[in-house]
């Protein structure tokens, strides 16, 4: 028997010596196919947009086509899961929202993913403000009006958000508590249906970002209340910050990372950062950007890690002083 074991190890040894130049050739040669570009949300919105921007330019630099797949639903814990059990080859990645990785796992502790075991951070992409909206409808023009008529009315304004869980419900939940407001959420599954509603009188008003909203509010369809940015958006600049609007202190950018599941090669991830970090230099994504409402970043691996923590522990006692919970 020992004979036996000593042989079946031997065996193993040498499958598993045999095995490690094919990784790493497959490794050295990577990307040798299409990649998949994971989002939590629908086509539209700012996720998408900044996913299909920064995919076609990663395209071009890496030479494999980059393939966008909308995963939306469950506040981004659909496609959160699916890229936390993906092969950790570099073919599957993903834009992932501050929400995915900060708010939602707060809110639900039965996510089926973990944001610093699960996943491979890469590099922060983009940051963009959210816009407190209303529909023409209402009959408020300005956030303190907005806040008078809610009083009056405690339960009975509603509000649109992209999802349970994301940065726009909670925006809305802080925006409650420190107005001392009432107001009914309605989550929809992205941003391109929570505006939709809006638009067709669903909903009063949505708390959504300044990428899927200034187009509405340009052409007169929703009426722009305030703007979460610390100071005035130059897409925008007739609309009032929340602070300019009394609401002090009350800023929030989100921002959008791209990551890949855990243990994905070093060597990709280097790969992968430094043609980010080439693509967010150019004057044509930035000016794409802006034109959206969008800022663009670039960070190391590392920073991202931390600003994930940071924020997953800034969020942890928002939530905890806001009560929030998911619908």
């Amino acid at each position: 028997m020992p004979a036996l074991f000593r042989l079946f190890s031997a065996i193993l040894l040498l499958a598993v010596a045999l095995a490690a130049p094919v990784a790493h050739a497959q490794d050295a040669n990577w990307p040798s196919k299409p990649i998949k570009l994971i989002v939590p949300f629908p086509p539209g919105g700012a996720c998408d947009t900044i996913a299909r921007v920064y995919g076609e330019k990663l395209a071009e630099i890496l030479k494999q086509p980059f393939i966008i797949e909308n995963k939306p639903g469950a506040g981004t814990a659909i496609a959160a899961e699916f890229v936390a059990r993906s092969s950790p080859d570099g073919y599957t990645l993903a834009v992932a929202p501050a929400g995915q990785l900060t708010l939602l796992p707060n809110l639900n502790k039965k996510v089926a993913y973990d944001p610093f075991r699960d996943f491979a951070p890469i590099s922060l992409l983009a940051s963009v403000p959210n816009i407190i909206a209303a529909s023409p409808s209402l009959s408020v023009n300005s956030l303190q009006e907005l806040i008078t008529l809610a009083k009056e009315k405690p339960g009975k304004i509603t509000y649109s958000s992209c999802g349970s869980g994301t940065l726009c419900h909670l925006t809305g939940e802080r925006f409650k508590t420190q107005a001392g407001v009432d107001l009914l959420h309605i989550p929809y599954k992205g941003s391109a249906p929570a505006i939709t509603a809006l638009l067709g009188g669903e909903v009063d008003l949505a708390f959504d970002t300044q990428t899927i909203l200034s187009p509405q509010i340009k052409a007169g369809k929703v009426k722009a209340l305030a703007i979460t940015s610390a100071e005035r958006s130059p897409l925008l600049p007739n609309v009032p910050t929340a602070v300019e609007s009394g609401l002090p202190g009350f800023v929030i950018d989100g921002w959008f990372s791209l990551i890949a599941p855990a243990a994905t090669p070093k060597e990709i991830v280097k790969k992968l950062n430094d043609a980010l970090n080439v693509i967010s230099q150019t004057a044509e994504v930035r000016e794409k950007f802006a034109a959206h409402g969008l800022t663009t970043l670039h960070s190391t691996p590392e920073e991202l890690a931390q600003r994930i923590r940071t924020d997953h522990a800034v969020w942890a006692k928002v939530i905890q002083s806001t009560g929030a919970t998911l619908d």
